[in-house]
């Protein structure tokens, strides 16, 4: 006890700084990888080094104990490599709370847009014709657009409704829409492996969580199956929706932010959505 009151009476005001920071930045690297396969390679990483730092400091093995301490940036390139997906996602997420762009069009585009995507997707869910569309908002899909078949037309229902018409060139694959502009059919998405235990979620289900969990892109979904219409974003899908809530789900999504508000606040509440609570997927059949 003498010996813990006599360390802590040399602590001085930038110690105590530097061990919150240090421990803050462990915090949000924490919740960043939080449902990544990161968290589960990264806890076997500390495992198996402090299992290896003990038994050298036991045993006094002069020689390994050295390699191991020299050994580290190896390990820390071994772990970037390993870790490739979680931390190109990571590094996303931090440019998206940092970004002060807004979406590309004016209010009334977000509603006729918004109104367009909800009225084709009722349409095809009343007749089980199934269909992805995917909304890009800050980060760019260019490399998900190239693997498509570019269109560059004016959203519309109608249009909607004949791209995912069953049997045609197109059906099979994502809509990606930028703007007011369907850009790209056809495309071809990174499937979600957090959700592939999920049988009930089909393989447009697991592309449009795949999307989302990629970039901050927007993916409404229609099962062919059930007729569900879903939306997914930010990794998270909110299932069983009519018109009238996918509009409004969509509209609070891409309305632009308040024009009176500063880049900094607009940065806060951005890192208060990517760390606040967030609703689980839904769950029933696709």
């Amino acid at each position: 006890m003498t010996d813990i009151i006599w360390v802590l009476s040399k602590l001085e005001w930038a110690n105590l700084v530097d061990i919150l920071l240090v421990a803050v930045v462990i915090y949000l690297v924490l919740q960043l990888v939080r449902g990544t396969q990161a968290v589960q390679l990264i806890r076997g990483a500390i495992l198996v080094a402090l299992a290896l730092t003990i038994i050298g400091s036991i045993a006094r093995l002069t020689a390994f104990s050295w390699l191991l301490r020299n050994a580290g940036q190896a390990l820390l390139i071994i772990v970037a490599v390993v870790l490739q997906p979680e931390l190109r996602r990571v590094l996303d997420r931090l440019g998206r709370a940092g970004g002060l762009t807004y979406w590309a069009t004016t209010g009334s585009g977000v509603d006729h847009t918004a109104r367009a995507i909800a009225s084709a997707c009722a349409h095809l869910s009343g007749v089980h014709h199934g269909a992805l569309i995917v909304i890009e908002r800050e980060t760019g899909l260019q490399d998900y657009i190239d693997t498509g078949v570019l269109i560059n037309s004016a959203v519309n229902s109608e249009l909607l409704q004949t791209i995912f018409f069953p049997n045609t060139a197109l059906h099979d694959g994502a809509v990606i829409i930028r703007g007011n502009q369907i850009i790209a059919a056809a495309c071809l998405l990174p499937l979600s492996e957090a959700v592939a235990a999920e049988s009930h979620l089909g393989t447009r289900h697991r592309a449009a969580i795949g999307i989302t969990e990629a970039s901050d892109a927007i993916a409404i979904v229609v099962s062919e199956e059930t007729g569900i219409i879903s939306i997914a974003h930010n990794g998270r899908m909110v299932r069983h929706l009519d018109e009238r809530r996918l509009v409004t789900l969509m509209l609070s999504l891409l309305k632009p932010d308040q024009p009176n508000k500063t880049g900094l606040a607009v940065f806060w509440e951005r890192i208060k959505d990517r760390f606040g609570p967030q609703t689980p997927t839904g769950q029933g059949k696709s």
